[in-house]
């Protein structure tokens, strides 16, 4: 017998790279084609998110709004579509309502909620994770050269990958937060800043047609985020327990494991291109 090829990350590496250009090649198509059609692609790939999130938080013992995240997730995310981002945050507002109601009564009029603070502040904590971050790329959609402002958020992030796993595996020996995720380094990061800045401005010259200085903001920016929040996730992760929070995605894990630097990413693609466009 044959054992599948890791990674120094304990992956499978070519179900990873095969997963990946899969993703890859689909976000190109849909947002060459129909851009629009990105709407149906995030709200999809959050509601899996959230599924899988919510499902590894009820597994550990927290009894999440499930419910009312999904549908007012959803909300939240489609929102953007008539009334951009302010219709966003009238649809998060209502949907934090919603679940306040709904974990107090949780138990039934008779008894009384149980953990009620815990569980609707972890409710809150996920539905502006997942659903709110991921309403700024929708919302880039409909901005001028709203594509290819799509395009620059994965583009940047995936440089940001693919520099730190490069300078982590050939270079990395000193651990940046080792207490949470043993494997990202400094020199890691040094990588990931490099191609990610160097993929940033690029993208300003070619795709978003502005001044090379924009790349030159966005790509650090988007480095610090992107790796705060795969050290967020590693976080939660180990507070659970667990290695991934799904097994969807051969070599990746969940579609939450892949959305951990995007999500954030997203906010800073939106805010910084949004002032200096």
């Amino acid at each position: 017998m044959t054992t599948p090829t890791t990674s120094k990350a304990g992956r499978n590496l070519p179900a990873a790279i095969g997963v990946g250009v899969g993703l890859g090649a689909m976000l190109i198509a849909v947002l060459a084609l129909v851009p629009l059609a990105f709407y149906g692609v995030v709200g999809v790939a959050l509601a899996i998110a959230t599924w899988e999130v919510g499902k590894r938080l009820r597994d550990g013992g927290y009894d999440i709004a499930l419910i009312p995240l999904l549908v007012g997730g959803q909300g939240v995310i489609w929102a953007t579509w008539p009334w951009g981002i302010e219709g966003a945050f009238v649809a998060f507002v209502i949907t934090v309502l919603v679940m306040m109601v709904w974990k107090l009564f949780a138990q039934g009029l008779t008894a009384a909620p149980r953990n009620y603070l815990r569980d609707l502040s972890l409710s809150v904590l996920v539905l502006a994770w997942l659903p709110m971050l991921a309403t700024f790329a929708t919302a880039m959609i409909q901005q001028d050269h709203g594509a290819n402002r799509v395009f620059t958020l994965i583009i940047v992030v995936v440089c940001s990958d693919v520099g730190g796993y490069a300078a982590g595996v050939l270079l990395g020996k000193h651990p940046m937060a080792p207490a949470i995720s043993p494997k990202k380094s400094w020199e890691g990061l040094g990588g990931s800043m490099v191609f990610a800045t160097a993929g940033a401005v690029c993208c300003a010259l070619w795709l978003l047609d502005t001044h090379w200085w924009v790349g030159l903001a966005l790509g650090p920016l988007m480095v610090i985020v992107a790796t705060t929040g795969d050290l967020v996730e590693s976080q939660v992760k180990r507070d659970l327990g667990i290695k991934d929070m799904g097994t969807l995605l051969p070599g990746h894990g969940g579609i939450m494991d892949r959305l951990d630097s995007l999500l954030p990413s997203a906010f800073v693609t939106w805010a910084v291109l949004t002032l200096l466009m």
